[in-house]
């Protein structure tokens, strides 16, 4: 597909200061193009720049209390639209693609019209698609319990309202809770104490009878 000049420039905007996660944008936008390959420009804009907040941290920059967490999303879509239109007045958008896009982006988390729920969709096969490493190395971590993890993968799936994409979605959302599920095993196992040959000690419950 033939990009416009600003899908160009705000593809290389992504790339050049959204290291941690630019992938995740990038394939968003090749989603969007695979689930509806006509969508306007301010559709394709909103796709690829939707998260660019968080490659411009600073004092206003929204804390998250939890990955259920509504006011952080809020204030993430928010906070995104406003530096999104901001980069697109320095590129001399017309006013009335600026305030499409801007429209697009404050409502990426929840959709709520066909163009809004594209990017929606969009935005959630390529989290299943991009960040489910990402989400089981927060488990490893432990920034983040399985449970919320769980939750994400499962409610990233649920929102999506498109229903070729939420055929697509199943799947990796499947794959994504398997992988999961074996993390926590592997954790469990790796935390159960040693015998005296360096065996983990499972314990062996009968019912009584």
């Amino acid at each position: 597909m033939a990009e416009s000049p600003l899908i160009a420039a705000a593809r290389e905007w992504v790339i050049d200061n959204y290291p941690y996660n630019r992938h995740h944008l990038l394939r968003a936008l090749e989603w969007l193009d695979d689930l509806a390959p006509a969508s306007s420009e301010a559709v394709r804009l909103a796709t690829l720049t939707h998260d660019m907040e968080r490659a411009f941290p600073g004092p206003d920059s929204p804390q998250m209390s939890g990955l259920d967490d509504p006011d952080y999303n809020q204030l993430h879509c928010e906070r995104s639209a406003r530096i999104v239109t901001a980069w697109l007045g320095t590129r001399q958008a017309p006013l009335t693609l600026i305030r499409d896009v801007e429209q697009l982006i404050l409502a990426h988390e929840t959709g709520g019209w066909p163009e809004a729920d594209l990017v929606q969709a969009a935005d959630s096969l390529s989290f299943l698609d991009t960040n489910v490493d990402l989400f089981l190395g927060f488990v490893r971590s432990g920034r983040f319990p399985a449970t919320a993890v769980q939750w994400k993968f499962e409610h990233t799936y649920d929102r999506i309202t498109v229903p070729r994409a939420r055929a697509i979605a199943r799947p990796l959302m499947n794959v994504a809770v398997t992988r999961l599920a074996a993390l926590e095993r592997h954790l469990s196992a790796s935390a159960a104490p040693l015998n005296d040959t360096g065996q983990a000690i499972v314990s062996v419950h009968q019912d009584e009878g």
